[in-house]
Formats: structure tokens, sequence, C-alpha cells
């Protein structure tokens, strides 16, 4: 993990691989003429204030993200300055936005791999600009390395096979963070607290599904309860089945590895509000009997990424010593084919005695949601929070940046979204239009798992609505689109696993403590 180090050294004098110092385009010029950040003034000064027309000259626009290398002049100790893009100059008054400044330290952690150690110069004359720059390099130096570079058995002693794995930057060095200010530590502590709970959730969703199953992610939650004060509970097969717990159930009985409930809770001795987050963890969905085709199942090991966010919303709770009560429920099963798997036509019991026809056996996240979701219902949390990579439709609505969110109530909905966009997730929010809700009846049972084709992601979470208590604000984030990302990287975000919804879920878990549910 990278550590973090808070120095009131100068920019110029302090000694590492790099230094990262932010540029921008000054927005009112007809030229477009690059400016200097703030906090990179001592490294301008070496460069005798021509650095902006270096960079120029290299190519640099200030464009959001851009990373120019450069080497550093005789007056600065660290070797090599590292100049990134901030967009447009603020206008005046104005302080750099925070999704800027955590996606230029993404970018420039990402451009120092393989470095012990760079010392980050960009603009923090705010406790949140410093916050959002320590978040940024963390989740930017994120590197997924743990079935990479083994011994080759066939190789000489001693010779390495695979890939020449760089490890991610060591050290990131927060300069003009103001280490003695309260309001500064207390921002670069959360970062920290939240990046590395982030950065654990991307390393469960990149686990390949033969060693994240059910059973092993439980193991997961247990041991981290253990470490942060965390009670945690694991339903087994035996209990899920004495409870009545048939969503779940149906979808995991084609699966070796049978499937999960797990409840993480927090508690706070003087809070107030209980929040209940749900997650749905398929450790692997083939479909089931309604298999996926090949080239739509390569990535379903993401599947799992609901389950993850929540997890480690609940871990960042606790580290937080946040003044809510926060429970956690993880609803873990494997969707396979066999001969005792769940075949369309099969009418399921669920938890709440609701009876539910399998039209699709691949959409089974709303089964075992709806189990997760009856039961966080009973102990009447103030509001619930499901977190799902659901349906294919809201990735077509929405594209593979952008979550929707769906809510039994509107001002919730504008809460849980307007929270979304404070963080830097970018989220959007959707109806639950009543019509749609005929379209899963079903002549054999109370429900049906599947309706219109056109609004699927609507009519998923028609479906999880049913299964929430009455009086109870909820929302659902469909998470299909961002939760796993197969591009190149970007900003901070890596290939793979990105924790989506994690910072979303904390900083709502922030604002329930502080009174403010919405």
């Amino acid at each position: 993990m990278t550590a973090l180090t808070l120095s009131t050294s100068g920019a110029a004098t302090l000694r590492a691989d790099a230094l990262v110092v932010g540029v921008a385009k000054d927005a009112g010029s007809k030229t477009g003429t690059l400016v200097v950040a703030p906090g990179a003034e001592a490294v301008d000064k070496a460069f005798d204030g021509g650095l902006a027309a270096v960079l120029e000259t290299l190519g640099a626009s200030g464009a959001e993200g851009e990373v120019t290398k450069l080497p550093a002049p005789s007056d600065v100790k660290a070797p090599v300055v590292i100049a990134v893009g901030l967009g447009p100059v603020p206008a005046k008054g104005d302080t750099y936005d925070a999704e800027a400044l955590r996606r230029a330290a993404g970018s420039a952690a990402r451009a120092l791999k393989g470095s012990k150690k760079a010392g980050f110069a960009l603009p923090t004359e705010s406790a949140e600009g410093a916050g959002a720059v320590v978040e940024g390099a963390l989740l930017g130096a994120y590197a997924f390395t743990a079935y990479q570079g083994g011994e080759d058995r066939l190789a000489p002693k001693g010779a390495k096979s695979g890939k020449d794995t760089k490890l991610p930057l060591g050290e990131v060095v927060l300069l003009g963070g103001k280490p003695r200010d309260k309001a500064f530590k207390a921002a670069a502590e959360r970062a920290v607290a939240v990046a590395e709970e982030m950065n654990r959730a991307r390393d469960l969703i990149n686990t390949p599904p033969n060693d994240l199953y059910p059973e092993s992610f439980a193991a997961v939650a247990t041991a981290a309860g253990k470490e942060h004060g965390i009670k945690v509970q694991v339903l087994d097969e035996k209990a899920l089945v004495k409870g009545g717990f048939g969503g779940l159930l149906g979808v995991g009985q084609g699966s070796t590895h049978g499937p999960r409930l797990v409840r993480l809770s927090y508690t706070h001795p003087k809070a107030e509000k209980t929040l209940a987050l749900v997650g749905k963890g398929i450790t692997y969905d083939s479909g089931g009997i309604s298999l996926k085709p090949a080239g739509h199942n390569e990535t379903m090991k993401c599947d799992m990424s609901g389950a993850a966010a929540v997890f480690a919303a609940v871990v960042s709770a606790s580290r937080l010593g946040l003044r809510v009560n926060v429970t956690g429920w993880l609803a873990l099963a494997e969707n396979m084919p066999s001969g005792n798997a769940t075949r369309p036509g099969d009418v399921l019991r669920m938890y709440s005695g609701k009876t539910v026809e399998v039209l699709n056996t691949d959409a089974e996240g709303r089964l075992v949601l709806a189990d997760a979701l009856t039961r966080a219902s009973e102990e009447k949390p103030d509001a619930i929070v499901d977190v799902a990579t659901l349906t294919g439709a809201m990735v077509l609505a929405l594209g593979n940046r952008t979550f929707g969110v769906m809510a039994n109530d509107d001002a919730f909905r504008t809460s849980v979204h307007e929270i979304a966009e404070e963080v830097g997730e970018a989220s959007w929010p959707m109806p639950l239009p009543a019509d749609l809700r005929k379209g899963m009846d079903s002549p054999t049972a109370d429900i049906a798992n599947m309706g219109e084709r056109m609004g699927g992601g609507l009519v998923a979470g028609l479906f999880l609505q049913e299964f929430v208590g009455e009086g109870i604000a909820w929302a659902h984030l469909d998470i299909a689109g961002p939760a796993f990302h197969e591009g190149a990287p970007y900003g901070y975000t890596p290939k793979g696993g990105t924790g989506s919804a994690v910072r979303t879920l904390v900083r709502l878990a922030e604002r329930t403590a502080a009174g403010d549910l919405g």
C-alpha cells in the first residue's frame, strides 16, 4: 500500500524521485497560455519563471489529466518534474475543483509507477483540496499484481516469467498540506481511510472467481470485522434454508460453492440514525441455465462489485468513527448451470414469503437482493441503499462511467445523486414508472423476475422496490457501467475493478451522522 507523508518542506528542497506540479489553461487568454498552478511557485522560480513556456514548447496544453515529464533544474532536489494538467484556470475567487485535483493526482501517480517517493505540489489552499490530492494519488497508485511475476518451473533457477511487474508508487509526500492544521490533517486521514478501503474493494473485484467465491468473500469480511471492531454474522446454506431465503438459495443451488448472507454491523454509542447498505455479491455470473453467450462472461467476476462497495463503506465508517450505525448486507452467491440449477419456469419462495417465477436465470441479482432487502427492512433502519451491477440496460442508457439512481422517495433520490456528484462519482436520477410494473405480472406466482425489455433497468428497480419495508426511504444504485473498466486507465481509474459507489456510500453515512439524511 502506498504510504502518505504530510510535509512542510519546500517543493524545490524535497529529496524524492520526482516532483508533481499542476498547470492549467488560462481560459481568458486568446492564445490559451499555460499557467503554473499554486504550490509550484518554487519550482517555477527554479526555471527562472519559465516553467509554463518550457511546457508549452514540449506541447503541453494544460488539459485535465495531461502528464508531461521534464528534467528538473539544478535548484530542484528531485531529478524529474512531472507537470499534470488541471484544465481551465478557476474563475476569480474560486479554487480548483476537487475532482480535477483528484484526477490530476491520480494521473501523476500512475505515471510514477516504479518510483519510491514523489512530492505532490498541487493546489491545496483548502483542506478539501488537500484531501482530494491525497485521495487521487492513493487511488491512482493502485495496481493489482497478486497474480503476476510468478516463477516458471521450467525456467533456469531464479529466472522470472510473465510480466515485468513494476510496483506502485511507494510514498506520496503532500507538500503545502499544513500537517499541524487539524482540518488538513483530518482531511488527509479521511482520504487515506476511504482510498485504502476503495482499493481493497478493487482487489476483491479483480480477484479471480476460483479464489473469490461466497465462502471466501465471507471469510475476508469476517477477518476485517475483527480488525476494525465490526460485528459480522455469516448465514451459511443451512441457516439460509432454515430462514427461508429462497432467492439466495435459488440462485446459488447450481454451484458447488454455496451461497452466503453476511451481515456487517458498525455501531456508534452516540448514533441517532441507522443506515442499511445492501450489496449484490454474485462472485461469478455465468447466467445459469440462461447461459450468457461467449464474449459476455469473461469479466463476470465483477458481478460482486456492489457487495465489495458495501463492505468497503462499512469498514470506512468504522475507521472514521462516524456517529451513525451502519449495517451492511452482502448477498453472496455463484450463478452456475448444473443439474441442480434453477430453471426458467421455476418458482422461488422468497424470504418475504412472496413467490417469484423465474423467467430468466440471468436476472439473478434482483433475487439475492430481494432477500437481503427484506431482511434489512426487518431492523427498521432510517434508510436503505442497495448497490448492484444489475442490468445491461443501465449501461445502454447511461454509458460506462455513470450509474443510475432510483428511489421510492424523490427527495432521497435527489440527495443521493447530489452526494455522488459531490464526491466525483457520475450518476443520474432515474424514474420508477408505475406502468412498467404490470409487465412482471405472473399467472403462476406473485411476481416474475422479468418484465418489459424496454426500460429493463427501471423494471429491475421496480422489482426490488417490492421487497423494501413500508415507510423506509430506499435508493437503488445500478453501477453496471462504472464498476469495471475495460479500457485504458485514466485519472485515478485503473483498468479492472474501480470501487464505484464506495465514496458515495461513505459520504451518505457522513451526512446521516450529521443529521442531514435528505
